[in-house]
């Protein structure tokens, strides 16, 4: 039994990890267009959720969490866009560093992650309910 509830904790911290890395992922989609209000203001600057694996001694396993939020330093875009209230000098709007295609890719990451986390819990709570029915009958 011991094991049983050991591999649902196992995955339970995994389901909890890549639903926090799926709210980091819809952070970044929703603000991918989010220039700044004001020229030289930076906009929206990507997030990147980390992972850490952590030791626990109850479980005598080793589980997931989420580390820190990092920030993507990469370039910001730029558009020329002259009418608009950010736009500099020269008429350009700085945009965030957030790419629509890879933030959909890590999203489609996450979910089936999430997804295979979910069927051990799944198949664990089934193979509890037929050694209960066993051990009944």
């Amino acid at each position: 039994m011991n094991d049983f509830l050991s591999s649902l904790k196992i995955a339970a911290t995994g389901l909890h990890a890549q639903s926090a890395r799926m709210r980091v992922i819809a952070e970044n989609l929703a603000n991918a267009d989010s220039a700044g209000k004001t020229p030289g203001e930076d906009p929206y600057r990507r997030k990147i959720p980390t992972f850490k694996a952590v030791m626990d001694n109850e479980l005598g396993a080793t589980k997931v969490e989420i580390g820190r939020i990092a920030y993507d330093q990469s370039d910001f875009t730029s558009r020329f866009e002259p009418g608009h209230p950010a736009a500099d000098a020269t008429g350009y709007v700085r945009y965030p560093n957030v790419n629509s295609l890879i933030e959909t890719m890590d999203m489609r990451e996450a979910q089936r992650s999430y997804e295979a986390n979910l069927n051990v819990v799944t198949v664990t709570r089934q193979m509890l309910g037929s050694t209960l029915d066993i051990l009944r009958g």
